[in-house]
């Protein structure tokens, strides 16, 4: 385990390379179209003014200049304008998520690369966490904090192979390296055997559930953090202002970000779906009821309650934008919140910490 986080630490300094110095790519590149796009905007008024104007002639191709830039300005700024303000232009816009052929980027391979070797490593050390156990690692606060992180880790690596997320990685490994720690300082848990009221074949499907569900809800928190700064950006951008936040050139629009969480959070939202009611099963075999209001059942329900509202406010209500981002960080701090607060401070039947 501490291998896999020293390895995860070398991506979260990989990734964060490669983010500053892609953007900073792109940034030349956009400087070379904008005065590609100048000079061919000012080159129909040079030769229609004729170099016999003289001063005049300068004078003219000078502000035809000045009116050029702001042309080139406007029309970036209204690309942002419209990909911003107009949500059926990104039906086709997930091809900003495939795979560019003419990047390199090696920073972000070597990332990838050793990402893979920080899951290995991640999944041995979970193994055989469970078979020093003789049973499934995530009955207590360790447990279900180290495999959560391999969970997040797994989830990432398995979206990767089909879109390009190389931007969510940052994020992504940083929350993966804080749980491993939060697991290690925090909640560490000798192995010991299972309480009797775990003692059943639905901690596997339970639990597991659970633990995808939230591996989902991890990574569309990375995207919705991103939409937020990157909406703050087009709007400065198509207000003709500069944006200080440079690293945003290798992040996609607002409205892709949105999008994509989007359809993620539609399967997150099921698997939860699946572990309430899967929860509420157990509990009738365990302690002979379906519900009993105790505090983790509770939260259980707000956190689908809250990614509930989510869905039926962006798909009904027309709820998208900024807003949606902030409903999907808002479920996910309450999925945060149930599984710290409500599992270390709060008694009832679920207290299974293990602290």
């Amino acid at each position: 385990m501490l291998l896999a986080a020293m390895t995860y630490m070398v991506v979260f300094v990989a990734f964060v390379w490669d983010m500053a110095s892609h953007s900073k790519t792109l940034g030349v590149q956009e400087q070379r179209a904008r005065k590609r796009a100048e000079a061919a905007a000012e080159s129909p008024q040079l030769v229609a003014a004729g170099a016999s104007r003289g001063a005049g002639a300068a004078s003219s191709s000078g502000g035809g200049s000045v009116s050029s830039r702001e042309a080139a300005g406007s029309s970036v700024a209204s690309e942002f304008r419209t990909s911003a303000d107009n949500p059926a232009r990104a039906v086709g816009e997930f091809e900003a998520l495939n795979y560019r052929r003419d990047a390199r980027r090696p920073a972000a391979r070597v990332a990838v690369t050793l990402m893979v070797l920080a899951f290995a490593l991640h999944a041995f050390a979970v193994i055989s966490r469970g078979v020093a156990a003789d049973r499934v690692p995530w009955a207590n606060m360790y447990e279900f904090c180290s495999t959560g992180a391999l969970v997040v880790s797994g989830v990432y690596l398995v979206t990767l192979a089909f879109k390009d997320l190389r931007f969510v990685g940052p994020m992504v490994s940083g929350l993966v390296l804080t749980m491993l720690c939060l697991a290690t300082i925090a909640f560490p848990t000798p192995v010991s055997p299972l309480q009797p009221a775990l003692q059943s074949y639905w901690l596997i499907i339970h639990v597991s559930i659970a633990v995808a569900a939230s591996g989902i809800f991890t990574i569309t928190f990375a995207m919705a953090v991103l939409q937020l700064l990157q909406s703050r950006r087009e709007k400065r951008l198509a207000a003709g202002e500069e944006s200080r936040m440079g690293f945003l050139r290798a992040v996609p629009n607002s409205v892709t970000l949105e999008n994509f969480a989007f359809r993620l959070n539609s399967v997150g939202f099921v698997f939860w779906t699946f572990t309430l009611a899967a929860g509420a099963i157990w509990a009738d075999q365990a302690w002979g009821r379906f519900w009993g209001w105790d505090t983790k059942e509770v939260w259980t329900f707000v956190v689908w309650t809250v990614y509930a509202a989510y869905m039926h406010a962006r798909v009904t209500r027309g709820w998208n934008g900024n807003r949606s981002a902030w409903l999907a960080i808002a479920g996910y701090l309450c999925v945060v919140f149930n599984f710290t607060v409500v599992n270390t401070l709060f008694p009832g039947l679920h207290s299974y910490s293990g602290l």
